[in-house]
């Protein structure tokens, strides 16, 4: 006997709705990402120059 791939957790599904969930997951997981979508662009960078820190941080700062 095999385990299903999708389990209901709470409630009882009909074999009509767990099908339809399942090629909805499938459908997104076979989508392509548009290019676009796979590069951000940073309006700031994502190091800082330590020489500009302060020297001293409080230890309940959030820095």
């Amino acid at each position: 006997m095999s385990t299903p791939d999708i389990r209901v957790e709470k409630g009882h599904a009909e074999p009509e709705e767990v099908a339809a969930i399942t090629a909805i997951l499938m459908a997104r997981a076979a989508a392509r990402p548009e290019p676009s979508a796979t590069h951000r662009i940073r309006a700031k960078a994502g190091w800082r120059r330590l020489e500009r820190e302060p020297g001293f941080r409080a230890p309940h700062s959030w820095h």
